[in-house]
């Protein structure tokens, strides 16, 4: 009568001791695992500080330890990706700065002009600002000690410093040549991630953000504050189009203006699923029924990814411009002693959807020797809250796509070279005295024929993708024995490439207008004015406008619209 328990009993028991057996198997495979990885990293860590120790003792040249270890540190990254680092201790305060927009000193950018350093854009409300100190002006002297042929480096140096301790500087002013000594005390520098926030019609709000840094959030919920006093507040447009990204909490605290608290906005995960960690809202909406555009394009990357996907997953914000970056990385840090540091990568972001933004495989790298992209048959489909389509693969598929401007390198090259920021020196000797609308200022057709002449005798190290093409074309046409042939119409194509110095005044002389109206109003108006002109005159913000007046339009594509892959 016992039999059939007796057996059940037995086949449990067997079973029992099948699991426990395969349990502690696999305990002992990932122990022996982890041991040959010690063992591994042990090895490798010893042959390491060997050959380093051999080199600074033994090399043919004097090696110091440190130089070695700054190599041993770029060449262990190249497994990695480009945002792992070693951050020495040299290159802290340049880490600080980045994420907290802070630091001591008298609060303006500098750059090099002939035999002296130059003041190139001091912050409003900054101490150089209250000085009086203004773009162009020439450094002198620092500390009673010259300053000809000083570094930018050098004098960057001498003007950071603790806050509140006092530096002499004389400067040679721009407008008069007049000589003063001034002495400026330093200050805790704060670099603002809001350039500019303002009304741009028919009670649509403006918001230039540009960083995602320490205090960002309270940048950004003070704007909408003062967006939403200002005038009837029917619709705003948020411009992420230059914003490569930064603190992660800081874009979770953001889209908490905009949605509920407690709402997910992104989630992260190491190496398996036992990191997983969600970061939800924590602060209750000041604007959660306010209609939003948000721009962004191919330099919007990391925590504007993080936004504008967060918004987008939710159905709360439609998304305008190009295909964003696509980093999904998320980086740490940790102390490795005498106060260096690594900065690495330890997970990946994950939207709402549950799609990951990140778009490169840098481990390809380490088997293949290259950068791969996710091939499309790798690409998955996720939805919005509302079930609109959208994917992964990388980066953020706008809404409403938009192909972004084509940038002249020409004029690039001549902001470069200083040429732009040398002319404007001039053109503010004879019109610092006037006031410029910010919105509508541009310089006169006379002031451009000015600046060809300035230009006239100026290199500027410049070739066409045209005629790089067409060297590259010639030398494979040689190469492969066509030149013979080719030779003639390769020659009529020289001559259709009108790429010389003057020429190209014309050709882009839109593009070299613009950087020149940007220059000149920095100097009257902050980079705010700049922000604030940009914003007036862009297409894409005017095409955001419309869409945030035409409420169908917008709700249309919130509740219906599917995304592409691309």
């Amino acid at each position: 009568m016992f039999k059939g328990v007796t057996t059940s009993i037995i086949r449990t028991f067997v079973v029992v001791i099948a699991l426990v057996m395969t349990t502690s198997l696999y305990a002992q495979d990932v122990d022996t695992q982890r041991s040959k990885r010690d063992f591994d990293l042990g090895r490798s860590t010893e042959i390491l500080a060997n050959m380093m120790r051999e080199l600074e003792s033994g090399y043919v040249e004097d090696i110091e330890a440190d130089a070695l270890l700054d190599a041993a540190a770029r060449g262990l990254l190249i497994a990695s990706d480009p945002y792992t680092e070693y951050l020495s201790e040299e290159s802290m305060e340049a880490f600080e700065l980045m994420t907290t927009g802070r630091y001591g000193g008298v609060g303006s950018l500098i750059r090099k002009k002939g035999d002296y350093i130059i003041f190139a854009q001091p912050y409003k409300n900054s101490p150089a600002d209250v000085a009086g100190i203004k773009i162009g002006d020439k450094i002198l002297a620092i500390g009673g000690e010259d300053m000809r042929g000083a570094t930018s480096a050098d004098v960057s140096s001498r003007l950071r410093g603790e806050a509140e301790t006092d530096i002499d500087v004389v400067i040679e002013r721009n407008i008069d040549g007049k000589v003063d000594t001034l002495q400026l005390r330093r200050k805790r520098i704060v670099v603002p991630s809001v350039g500019y926030a303002g009304m741009l019609r028919d009670g649509i709000g403006y918001i230039s953000h540009s960083d995602f840094i320490e205090g960002s959030y309270d940048e950004m919920r003070r704007a909408v504050e003062q967006l939403q006093s200002a005038d009837t507040l029917k619709g705003l447009v948020l411009d992420y189009r230059t914003n490569g990204g930064g603190v992660m909490q800081e874009a979770v605290d953001i889209a908490s203006l905009f949605v509920p608290r407690g709402e997910q906005i992104v989630s992260i995960m190491g190496r398996d699923s036992s990191s997983l960690t969600h970061y939800t809202t924590r602060y209750a909406p000041i604007a959660e029924n306010i209609p939003i555009v948000v721009l962004v394009s191919g330099s919007s990357a990391s925590a504007s990814e993080i936004l504008a996907g967060a918004l987008q997953d939710l159905d709360r914000a439609v998304v305008m411009g190009s295909r964003t970056y696509g980093k999904g990385l998320v980086q740490g840090t940790r102390h490795l002693g005498y106060n260096t540091y690594l900065k690495y990568t330890t997970a990946k972001y994950y939207i709402p959807s549950g799609r990951c933004i990140q778009s490169r495989n840098y481990s390809s790298m380490r088997s293949e020797g290259t950068i791969t992209n996710v091939p499309d048959s790798l690409i998955s489909e996720f939805s919005t809250r509302g079930g609109r389509r959208v994917y992964d693969g990388g980066g953020i598929v706008p809404d409403i796509k938009i192909e972004p401007d084509y940038v002249s390198r020409f004029a690039i090259a001549l902001y470069a070279q200083g040429y732009i920021e040398d002319w404007s020196d001039e053109y503010m000797r004879k019109h610092h005295n006037e006031r410029i609308d910010i919105e509508h200022f541009s310089i006169t057709e006379d002031d451009y024929l000015d600046f060809c002449r300035f230009i006239a005798d100026k290199d500027v190290p410049y070739e066409s993708e045209t005629r790089k093409a067409l060297k590259a074309l010639e030398s494979a046409a040689e190469k492969e024995l066509y030149d013979e042939y080719m030779g003639e119409a390769l020659e009529s194509l020289k001559s259709l490439i009108r790429d010389d110095k003057m020429s190209n005044m014309q050709t882009y002389k839109r593009d070299i207008v613009e950087a020149i109206n940007a220059d000149i109003i920095l100097r009257y108006a902050y980079n705010s004015g700049v922000l604030q002109h940009a914003a007036a005159n862009d297409e894409e913000v005017a095409q955001a406008v419309e869409l945030l007046l035409d409420g169908d339009e917008y709700k249309r594509i919130l509740s219906e619209q599917h995304l592409d892959k691309h």
